[in-house]
């Protein structure tokens, strides 16, 4: 289907064998919640190991960290390469092709958050 088709014919959307009436609803399945936008945004500039990404979100627990890197990884938008060759072992992850094409997305979240301090809101800075 193309997408005029789309628009027109409005279909569910099939994901983790949940059904969606839009794909707004659709794309928050994959990235919403108060952690996967923020993990993402965290592995757009380079792949990080988990320590460097629990020292960038220190608010973070160890488990919902897991938990979200698990669940990012299953749905293709990160991936993580183990290294063994040398100890001590190395966990790496990084953005996958598809996930790289919701940088957009997530910058344009990340600069109307920026909007919505200035006028809601305010910085704290410690």
């Amino acid at each position: 289907m193309d997408r005029k088709e789309l628009s027109e014919k409005r279909p569910m959307i099939r994901i983790h064998e949940k059904l969606f009436p839009c794909p707004t609803s659709a794309a928050m399945e994959l990235i919403g919640g108060k952690w996967k936008s923020v993990i993402l945004m965290h592995l757009v500039e380079a792949k990080k190991r988990y320590n460097e990404l629990r020292k960038e979100m220190p608010t973070i627990t160890e488990r919902t960290l897991s938990l979200q890197l698990k669940q990012l990884e299953k749905d293709d938008l990160i991936a993580r390469k183990v290294y063994t060759k040398t100890p001590p072992l190395k966990v790496e992850y990084s953005l996958t092709d598809f996930g790289h094409t919701v940088i957009p997305v997530l910058q344009a979240i990340s600069e109307w958050g920026i909007y919505a301090a200035e006028e809601k809101g305010e910085f704290i800075v410690e």
